[in-house]
């Protein structure tokens, strides 16, 4: 299983949501295969990735973005690129 990581604010501001909400939705290509968590970036979680910038997503304990929005798209990339180890 992958597993997603969405670490943001808290409360989670625009930015954060719209990247969980992305990150959701393209989840739903994959039934099973994938799993996505949100996560708050101040939190014991978010001190094992060093995460200074938020939005940021871990895929499968690697960060992959920080600081941005990516597209849909660009999060499928990513999740695929989790898929091949």
């Amino acid at each position: 299983m992958i597993e997603v990581k969405v670490f943001g604010t808290t409360p989670p501001c625009a930015k954060c949501k719209e990247v969980t909400k992305r990150a959701m939705k393209v989840t739903e290509k994959y039934p099973g295969k994938v799993s996505v968590t949100h996560f708050n970036a101040l939190s014991a979680e978010g001190d094992k990735y060093g995460i200074i910038m938020t939005p940021t997503i871990v895929i499968n304990d690697k960060v992959v973005s920080t600081g941005r929005v990516p597209s849909e798209d660009d999060i499928e990339k990513m999740i695929k690129k989790g898929m091949e180890g």
